[in-house]
C-alpha cells in the first residue's frame, strides 16, 4: 500500500492516492495584480514550511503561480503535498520563477515559518532580491521587517510595500476580553491538536467547506500568520500578541464574524496545543471563544513534538482528558494527521480512535469531507434541522 499524504513532512506520490482534496483553487475570481511567488527555501512539505504548504492548498487573496524550494524543483506543488496536481510549480529560485511567470510576479511570499520566527542570512538576500526586482512583500514572521533599516530602505528606493502580517494593532486597539462572547448564539468549534503544525487550519479549512456543501452557513475565524495570509476575513495573529490581549483579541474576532455574517456555526482555528510548553495560545482560544465543541487533530506516528524532540508527543486521550478539565466544552471528534502512515494504517487508527473515545474520527484529506461534517452535525443536529427549514 503505498503511504498517504502527511499534513506535513510529505512525500510524492501518485493523484490517484489521495481522494478528499480542498476545492479547486479560483485564480481568475482574484483581484488583478495579486499573482504571487511563494519563498520555501528548503522547507516546503516540512512543519517549518506550513505557511507555503497552506497557500499552495488554498489561498483566497494571492494566484500563487510557484514555490521556490530547490530541494524540490521540478515537482507539481499540489502532487508533492497532497497527490493532486494543481499547476503550482516548484523551482530552484528566484530566477527561475520569474522566468517561469513571464513577467515579475506582484508579491514574494516568506512561505516559512521557524520557531524562532526569524529571517536567516539567506532568506534575507532572497527577498531584498525580490524588493530590488519590483516584488511586494509580504511576511508572516516575528521578525518585522518594515523596521529593518536594510530592508526599508529598499522598499523605498523600488517604491514597493512590506506587509508584516504579525505586526499587531496599537494597544489602543486591542481588545480586553469583554463578555460580548456570551451574545453570540451560534454554535463555536474549535479545532485543536496535540502538537503544533499538525493540521489543525487544513482541517479547520476543510471543515469550513464541508459544512458549506450541506447548505450551513460556517465561517472561520483564524488565530495565525498563514490564514491572514490566505485571506482570511476574520483573525488575528495571537502569538504576536500581549498575552493580557489574546484572549480578548479571539472573543472580537468571534463577535465580529457574527455580527458580520449571520453564520449558522463559528469554526475557531486552533494553535500550538494546550498541553505543548512553548505554545500556550489554545489556552487562550478555549477562553476567549468558548466552543461548545472540540475536534482534536492528532498524529498517531509522531513519537515527540515537531520543534522540541526532547518531549513525546502527548496521546490524544491525555489531549482530550486536558481540554474538558480545562474548558467548559466537550470533545465531539478526532482527526487523524497521517503523516508516515499507509492507507490500512490510517483505517484502523479511525476505528481504535473512534472506539476508544465513542465519538467519529476520520481523516479529513483522505476520507470523504462528509464524515468531516457528519462529525458536527451529529454533536449538533440543530444545525441539521435549521438547514433543512431553509430549503422548504
Amino acid at each position: 500500500m503505498t503511504p498517504r499524504r502527511p499534513l506535513s513532512h510529505p512525500t510524492p506520490h501518485s493523484a490517484s492516492d489521495s481522494p478528499r482534496q480542498f476545492a479547486p483553487r479560483k485564480a481568475t475570481q482574484l483581484p488583478s495584480g495579486s499573482t504571487a511567488i511563494v519563498y520555501c527555501e528548503g522547507q516546503f512539505g516540512e512543519q517549518d514550511g506550513k505557511t507555503a504548504n497552506g497557500l499552495v492548498r488554498h489561498s483566497e487573496k494571492y494566484d500563487i503561480v510557484s514555490v521556490i524550494d530547490s530541494r524540490q524543483a521540478g515537482a507539481d506543488a499540489g502532487a508533492f503535498l497532497d497527490g493532486t496536481p494543481n499547476n503550482i510549480p516548484v523551482l530552484t529560485d528566484l530566477p527561475r520563477a520569474i522566468a517561469h511567470a513571464g513577467h515579475v510576479p506582484d508579491y514574494l511570499i516568506c512561505g516559512v515559518a521557524p520557531a524562532d520566527g526569524l529571517l536567516s542570512a539567506t532568506q534575507r538576500v532572497v527577498l531584498l532580491d525580490g524588493i530590488a526586482r519590483g516584488m511586494h512583500i509580504i511576511n508572516g514572521l516575528h521578525e518585522f521587517l518594515n523596521d529593518d533599516a536594510e530592508f526599508a530602505a529598499a522598499s523605498l528606493l523600488a517604491d514597493v510595500t512590506i506587509t508584516d502580517i504579525r505586526r499587531p494593532k496599537a494597544k489602543k486597539d486591542l481588545h480586553l476580553f469583554s463578555g460580548r462572547i456570551f451574545d453570540v448564539t451560534c454554535p463555536r468549534i474549535a479545532v485543536l491538536g496535540t502538537d503544533g503544525s499538525i493540521g489543525k487550519r487544513t482541517t479547520a479549512t476543510l471543515l469550513v467547506q464541508a459544512l458549506n456543501a450541506y447548505g450551513i452557513n460556517a465561517v472561520m475565524v483564524g488565530t495565525g500568520q498563514t490564514t491572514l495570509i490566505q485571506g482570511g476575513k476574520y483573525g488575528v495573529a495571537l502569538d504576536a500578541l500581549v498575552p493580557q490581549f489574546c484572549s480578548g483579541e479571539v472573543e472580537h474576532q468571534v463577535v465580529s464574524a457574527f455580527e458580520g455574517e449571520n453564520p449558522d456555526v463559528i469554526i475557531v482555528e486552533g494553535q500550538g496545543a494546550l498541553s505543548h510548553p512553548a505554545y500556550l495560545t489554545s489556552a487562550h482560544i478555549l477562553r476567549g471563544s468558548r466552543p461548545a465543541g472540540v475536534i482534536v487533530q492528532h498524529a498517531p506516528k509522531r513519537q515527540v513534538l515537531g520543534d522540541f524532540p526532547m518531549l513525546a508527543m502527548p496521546t490524544a486521550a491525555h489531549e482530550v482528558q486536558l481540554i474538558e478539565a480545562f474548558a467548559d466544552t466537550k470533545v465531539i471528534g478526532i482527526t487523524v494527521n497521517h503523516e508516515h502512515m499507509t492507507d490500512d494504517e490510517i483505517g484502523e487508527a479511525i476505528n481504535a480512535l473512534e472506539l476508544e473515545f465513542g465519538i467519529p474520527a476520520t481523516d479529513p484529506l483522505t476520507r470523504p469531507l462528509d464524515q468531516l461534517a457528519k462529525m458536527v452535525l451529529l454533536a449538533f443536529p440543530e444545525l441539521e434541522a435549521a438547514t433543512a427549514s431553509k430549503f422548504r
